[in-house]
């Protein structure tokens, strides 16, 4: 199986990237930066992301794992703070990034073995989830959210699935130290999650653990 992971320089992508290599896959892991075994892709830049559709050429693709993504606005006062650079870049990251690079690689995709894609969004974007604060991030979850759902809409017909997923609160640069688990725990959930899509519950949203997550 060939995977591509965006966002694979650390935290959940590198640990994913890490996995799936040890049971034998092939991966494509991305960083805004090459090196260290990552193809560069900053996923705010059409010319990157058409650089990058060229490195892959023809290879199909059987996983595109959607993780590149940035939480600027954690601490953010309402009556100061939330700047409008700061919403443009979050959302080049969060959603722009996610559609650009579905959509430049469905080539591969296409030609991929039952292929799947699996957006990393946030508990964050759900409706229930609602007490205040870091409006950037949850906003760009929440259309990341909606984002898969209409994608997932849209290529039921070519038989390729979208899941979203919550990858839980994760100990990581984003998730800080007090989180609920570490990369290895979400890595391991997330894979079992990823192995379970299907045509039949394409355009979901699960956590990390396998249960449904209200929208």
């Amino acid at each position: 199986m060939h995977v591509v992971i965006t966002g694979a320089s650390r935290g959940i992508g590198a640990e994913l990237a890490k996995r799936y290599r040890a049971e034998g896959h092939t991966v494509t892991g991305t960083g805004r930066r090459a090196g260290d075994g990552l193809v560069a892709l900053d996923v705010t830049r059409s010319d990157s992301v058409a650089t990058f559709a060229a490195h892959l050429g023809g290879r199909p693709v059987d996983l595109l794992v959607c993780n590149a993504g940035i939480y600027p606005d954690k601490g953010q006062a309402i009556d100061t703070g939330y700047p409008a650079p700061m919403w443009a870049e979050t959302f080049a990251t969060n959603v722009t990034g996610v559609f650009l690079t579905v959509q430049a690689l469905l080539p591969n995709l296409r030609a991929g073995n039952s292929a799947r894609i699996a957006i990393i969004s946030s508990q964050m974007a759900s409706h229930t989830r609602a007490p205040g604060g870091s409006y950037i991030y949850r906003a760009s979850k929440a259309a990341a959210l909606n984002l898969g759902r209409n994608l997932a809409a849209d290529l039921t017909p070519e038989g390729i699935a979208v899941g979203i997923y919550h990858p839980g609160w994760v100990r990581t640069d984003m998730g800080g130290d007090a989180a609920d688990i570490g990369v290895e725990e979400a890595a391991e959930g997330l894979i079992a999650r990823f192995a379970a899509l299907g045509m039949d519950d394409t355009g979901c949203f699960r956590t990390w653990d396998g249960q449904a997550h209200p929208y």
